[in-house]
């Protein structure tokens, strides 16, 4: 899906109204958090915080490379 919208003046800042379509289909409800990552390609929008998601990855490895422990300790 792609939408155009402008950036616009709010006070000091800049921003961007998120068209109803765009906003309906990530589920984005007034004062929720999205996260804007620069990429090569320009700049990520999106609701998912990908440092929350690295940090995940890495937990979950820990977690698969001391399985037997946190069996035992399950117990």
């Amino acid at each position: 899906m792609t939408e155009t919208t402008k950036v616009r003046r709010f006070g000091g800042s800049l921003g961007l109204i998120i068209p109803k379509a765009v906003a309906d289909a990530l589920a984005l409800h007034e004062g929720d958090d999205l996260f804007v990552t620069s990429t090569p390609e320009g700049i990520s929008v999106t609701p998912y915080d990908p440092e929350f998601a690295a940090t995940m990855e890495d937990a979950q490895a820990f977690m698969r490379s001391h399985r037997n422990a946190f069996r035992e300790l399950s117990k």
